[in-house]
């Protein structure tokens, strides 16, 4: 037998393979707060290194965006599907009803802390404050809504400059994280490339070993909803390649519970 080949798995043991790619999933729906300029919407923030798509499913809205090429603005409306590079600030806004489905790079990155939020550059200047900004404790409702209010400032006042700035303060919070970041591309993103390279190489020397692993997974709609940096989410589990997984009763891993994308 190939020794890269899968084990297949103990009969009546439930398995649950990574997503394709090794992406992340949430169900999303858009917060219909007011804000300061009197759009409704989510928390403007940008990511270091994953990319992001949105399927709209529900609803009307757009999502604003700010990158070194300017502001710009695109609507989301039912079946669109919309997704931008790293680097991308962007600011969700719910014109009513808006509800997504989120396609997020890297094995669940963002919750792992790929994202920057837009504070005031006093606050991005201080990791303290910036994590207590950051933070939802007390009423979670009203911190994320407080969150929200403080990014918006931010973020327009980013609109009439200072971008190049915001990007060395937005390296400056997450340069700790990088390492770990690096294990989740690689066990993550990075494993799904090799081992499609793999079956490639399988296959044109007419070995077809790994179709007999084929096999279904299937995620439950998660029961609660938390409050993410757009809206009410729906988060589905990705395992963490940092760590060893902890093991539920039937032996098969137990996902951990996302991470706040400080």
């Amino acid at each position: 037998m190939d020794p890269r080949a899968p084990v297949p798995p103990h009969r009546g043991t439930p398995v649950v393979t990574p997503l394709p790619g090794g992406v992340g999933i949430s169900g999303l729906t858009v917060y219909d707060w007011e804000a300061a300029d009197g759009l409704c919407g989510g928390t403007p923030h940008m990511h270091l290194v994953c990319s992001e798509a949105y399927v709209v499913i529900d609803g009307a809205g757009s999502v604003q965006t700010l990158t070194t090429s300017g502001f710009d603005e695109t609507p989301l409306l039912p079946g669109d599907v919309v997704w931008f590079t790293p680097g991308t600030i962007h600011r969700l806004v719910n014109d009513g009803g808006l509800r997504l489905v989120v396609l997020m790079q890297n094995s669940g990155l963002p919750e792992a802390g790929d994202a920057v939020f837009t504070f005031p550059a006093p606050v991005l200047a201080d990791p303290h404050a910036y994590r207590r900004a950051a933070g939802l404790s007390g009423d979670r409702s009203a911190a994320a809504r407080r969150r929200r209010d403080l990014a918006l400032e931010g973020f327009l006042a980013l609109r009439e400059g200072g971008l190049r700035e915001f990007h060395i303060a937005a390296h400056r919070l997450k340069s700790e994280l990088l390492d770990a970041w690096r294990i989740r591309w690689r066990d993550g993103a990075l494993a799904a490339a090799v081992t499609t390279g793999r079956q490639l190489e399988r296959l044109k020397a007419g070995d077809l070993s790994h179709l007999d692993h084929g096999a279904v997974s299937r995620l439950e709609r998660p029961e609660h909803q938390r409050f993410g940096m757009c809206g009410r989410l729906h988060t589905y589990p990705v395992p963490d390649p940092s760590m060893r997984p902890p093991r539920g009763p039937s032996g098969s891993p137990r996902p951990h519970p996302p991470k706040e994308p400080f």
